[in-house]
């Protein structure tokens, strides 16, 4: 996931974790996205997929620096603990476990579709990823800030308060320092 845009970047299902796997994930999300070398930072647990050797190398040949949670804290990575709950929370959330892996492949791609093209997440002012992640929300928000305000002139009695803000997020924190809640209150902002 990128963090700047929450959009899930990529993912596979297998039915076992391996260091050789979570490379080739990697790779793919890479060259994909044309990652530059030292243009990004991997921040992921600290299971034997994550810090194995041949996943270790991969990153290091991609110029991508790895990040890890902390020892015994289970939630370092909000925006990752963020996704497992809207993904846990879909009312078409399976019941039971799958019954192969090409059925949770097809679950999961379903998810990872509305995820980053329909849900509208909070964190980035209620756009996509997807639409963040292009560029786009700049001018979705300038819009939504227009309208906004064209309506509150219009119905000055229905809309008295100030309108919701549709400021672009311009800055976003894996773990923000508490004590910058008040002194940036506008950039700072959690995940959601």
């Amino acid at each position: 996931m990128d963090v700047y845009s929450r959009k899930i970047a990529g993912w596979l299902v297998y039915e076992q974790e391996s260091s050789e796997w979570a490379a080739e994930i990697l790779r793919d999300v890479a060259q994909r996205e044309d990652i530059d070398r030292d243009q990004v930072a991997l921040h992921s647990d600290n299971g034997g997929p994550m810090k194995g050797a041949i996943m270790l190398a991969t990153l290091q040949a991609l110029g991508i620096m790895p990040s890890f949670s902390r020892h015994a804290v289970s939630n370092d990575n909000p925006c990752s603990e963020s996704l497992f709950k809207t993904l846990k929370y879909r009312p078409e959330y399976p019941g039971k476990p799958f019954s192969s892996v090409t059925e949770a492949r097809q679950w999961v791609a379903g998810f990872v579709d509305w995820y980053n093209h329909d849900h509208r997440h909070s964190a980035i002012r209620f756009v996509t990823p997807a639409q963040r992640h292009a560029g786009l929300d700049m001018a979705i928000l300038a819009n939504r800030k227009i309208v906004y305000e064209a309506a509150k002139a219009r119905y000055p009695e229905r809309l008295s308060r100030e309108t919701r803000n549709w400021d672009p997020v311009l800055e976003l924190y894996l773990n923000p320092d508490k004590s910058l809640d008040n002194e940036r209150p506008d950039t700072l902002e959690k995940a959601a």
